[in-house]
């Protein structure tokens, strides 16, 4: 009987937690194991491996654009720019700039904001901090996105985040959006799904919005803008009606402009 037959369950769980996607002897060596809950525990490792693997083939395709574009000697710098806020009734919109390294390793799983748990935003967002070559967040509050408009408003906090950035970069790569900037830029369908570097701005834009209508809901509790974000939802309708409209609310948005009292 081969060593690892020999092993407790618990010490073959130890095993697989460590054991690298390079080194799959021992899944092979517990095959003839009799013990089911070993092979509950190979079948875990296995699922795990392939996820990876599904991870890391993401990661390859959200790098692809940026890596085409470096194939020119003179990019050499990407800044993704993403924002988050654009349909909620209260709130700034929020945009962020990222560049990010040639070494991207650390960020394999980073995508799309709205795809990432709550959990996993933050996590992200901590790392996407540490790895960037430089990160950038512009705010444009309600008042200004009532007197511009929320398209100009997002453009503007689009392009201020381009302005905030010491690094200047070569090029822009922007989630469906285009901006008055003298630097070459590309607009994606989809961006913040296709491009790792608009993935990271995504996370950045959206968890410091979070964190401020967080903020604003400790302010302004009736309202509970920690759960919505300021969005539309019934809750939120709901206190409009009740409370009025606050100094964050959009009253450019319907239905806060037919909201005619004002929070006290």
């Amino acid at each position: 009987m081969d060593i690892e037959t020999k092993l407790t369950v618990a010490q073959i769980k130890s095993k697989l937690d460590v054991m690298s996607e390079d080194n799959l002897q021992l899944l092979d060596k517990l095959k003839d194991d009799p013990r089911k809950s070993v092979h509950k525990l190979v079948e875990n490792k296995k699922k795990l491996i392939e996820k990876g693997k599904l991870l890391l083939k993401d990661h390859e395709e959200r790098l692809s654009i940026e890596r085409m574009l470096k194939k020119n000697p003179t990019i050499q710098y990407i800044a993704g720019i993403d924002e988050v806020g654009r349909g909620p009734l209260a709130g700034p919109v929020v945009a962020a700039a990222v560049i990010l390294p040639e070494d991207c390793s650390r960020l394999i799983g980073v995508n799309d904001s709205k795809q990432l748990s709550f959990a996993k935003r933050k996590e992200f967002d901590q790392l996407i901090r540490e790895v960037a070559v430089e990160y950038t967040i512009a705010v444009v509050d309600s008042q200004a996105i009532d007197r511009l408009n929320i398209y100009e408003a997002t453009r503007h906090a689009m392009l201020e985040s381009v302005r905030q950035l010491n690094v200047t970069p070569d090029f822009l790569l922007l989630d469906a959006m285009k901006i008055n900037s003298e630097v070459a830029q590309k607009s994606i369908i989809k961006g913040d799904q296709k491009s790792l570097s608009i993935a990271a701005a995504s996370i950045i834009a959206k968890v410091y919005r979070d964190e401020m209508m967080m903020a604003y809901a400790q302010m302004y509790p009736e309202f509970g803008f920690d759960k919505h974000m300021g969005y539309g939802t019934k809750q939120h309708l709901e206190a409009l009606k009740t409370y009025g409209f606050t100094p964050i609310h959009r009253q450019s948005f319907s239905p806060v402009t037919n909201t005619l009292k004002e929070y006290k």
